[in-house]
């Protein structure tokens, strides 16, 4: 049912923990399925310098948060601005419908974070 990918960034999540000092932290949740996410970034002369998450849900959501923390490091606010659920689902390999959620709830997370940031 996941990817290797999916696996990988399950047992392996990058960029998972705490960010002290972070210029912008959001927590979403999944009404439906319970899924919470932590997202936090760190802005240095318009570009993502630090970026950590924190996440207590299925596979496809703590995969999805850490690939997001991946596309998102070093990016500019607009190259980061453009990352959706999508592209998430598609760095993973392209996550079913039935676990889609989990881009769906980084998505929310990073758009919250920028309405947090404006």
């Amino acid at each position: 049912m996941h990817s290797a990918a999916v696996i990988d960034h399950f047992k392996n999540p990058r960029n998972a923990g705490d960010l002290p000092d972070a210029t912008a932290a959001v927590d979403v949740t999944n009404p439906v399925c319970g899924d919470v996410l932590r997202l936090a970034i760190r802005v240095d002369d318009g570009k993502i310098s630090a970026v950590r998450f924190k996440a207590q849900g299925c596979v496809a959501t703590v995969a999805s948060a850490s690939a997001l923390t991946e596309l998102l490091a070093g990016k500019s606010l607009n190259e980061a601005w453009a990352i959706t659920a999508a592209k998430i689902s598609d760095s993973l390999g392209g996550l079913p419908p039935a676990t889609y959620h989990g881009a769906q709830l980084a998505s929310d997370a990073l758009a919250a974070l920028f309405a947090k940031l404006c």
